[in-house]
């Protein structure tokens, strides 16, 4: 799947990222999704977005929101609490900050709310074992974990 991508690109000076977008929900694919951006819309409604759960290190995702104040909650769901990391927030003031896991305590997932911005986003890295994170929120509460 990969090769048509890279063949369509060769000698064009670049690569281009595979963007895949999403107005549902949508289970994904360890292998054949990873690497891919995915730019998130509620307008529909909330859903969740769940990872694999056959694990294995490299797996990787980028997930964008694509609507501005989501018309309902997006959840990125890890089915047990193997989420590790912390979404920045651009926010100048001094609480709420950071969402995310604290210590050896992971999460099970990752939700952007209905304050979201278009352009907030997370990233996340699979280790074989656990999954890793970090993105970045314009405001306060626009990403809470569970």
């Amino acid at each position: 799947m990969k090769t048509g991508y890279l063949n369509r690109n060769s000698g064009n000076g670049g690569m281009l990222i595979p963007v895949e977008h999403l107005i549902g929900a949508k289970t994904l694919k360890a292998v054949e999704d990873s690497g891919k951006v995915f730019t998130l819309d509620a307008a529909g409604g909330a859903y969740s977005i769940t990872l694999p759960t056959v694990l294995e290190a490299g797996i990787n995702y980028k997930l964008i929101v694509d609507e501005n104040t989501p018309t309902g909650a997006i959840t990125i769901a890890a089915g047990s609490a193997i989420l590790f990391g912390k979404i920045a927030e651009s926010e100048v003031d001094t609480s709420d900050d950071n969402p995310g896991s604290s210590g050896a305590t992971g999460v099970s997932n990752l939700i952007f709310g209905t304050s979201a911005e278009q352009g907030d986003y997370v990233e996340i890295v699979c280790d074989g074992a656990k999954w890793y994170f970090y993105g970045n929120a314009a405001k306060d509460g626009a990403v809470t974990t569970s």
